[in-house]
């Protein structure tokens, strides 16, 4: 567990899907020469994001495995269900469920769908229950110049 508090992100979508900022925000997190782990509430899903992370650009891939895999510990990217860090990644990407313990990561990101009123009160509560806790928590909001820092 890291002594420092894990640095919450909340981006909300309004312009563009998850599948056209995740991997933007993937790109910058490995240029930094981090890791990222992506927890999502589905196998389904998962699986949907492990395609997408393949073919997202024509001319570009985000290297990536699955929790379970041999050798899942050495992936730059790591998607799984549940809890655990097995890649000793620094960002956690959160995708349609919570985001459970936080605590072995530098940053933990939730990307939710501001049209979606299901989505945008969890994160609102999301965004409490950090705050109270007593880390670090950015929101992000999707504007016409692009992302906006709303708090």
């Amino acid at each position: 567990m890291s002594q420092e508090r894990c640095e919450v992100w909340l981006y909300h979508l309004e312009r563009a899907t998850l599948e056209q900022v995740v991997p933007e925000l993937l790109e910058k997190t490995l240029s930094r020469g981090w890791r990222a782990r992506i927890r999502a509430d589905t196998r389904q899903r998962i699986e949907a994001i492990d395609a997408w992370l393949w073919t997202y650009r024509d001319d570009s891939f985000l290297p990536h495995g699955m929790a379970g895999d041999p050798l899942a510990e050495r992936q730059p990217i790591l998607l799984g269900e549940g809890d655990g860090n097995p890649n000793h990644a620094q960002v956690l990407f959160v995708v349609d469920t919570e985001p459970g313990d936080i605590g072995d990561f530098a940053r933990c990101i939730v990307v939710f769908d501001g049209r979606d009123e299901v989505a945008l009160a969890a994160a609102r509560d999301l965004w409490s229950r950090y705050r109270n806790a007593g880390h670090g928590v950015t929101y992000w909001r999707q504007g016409e110049r692009g992302w906006e820092k709303r708090a």
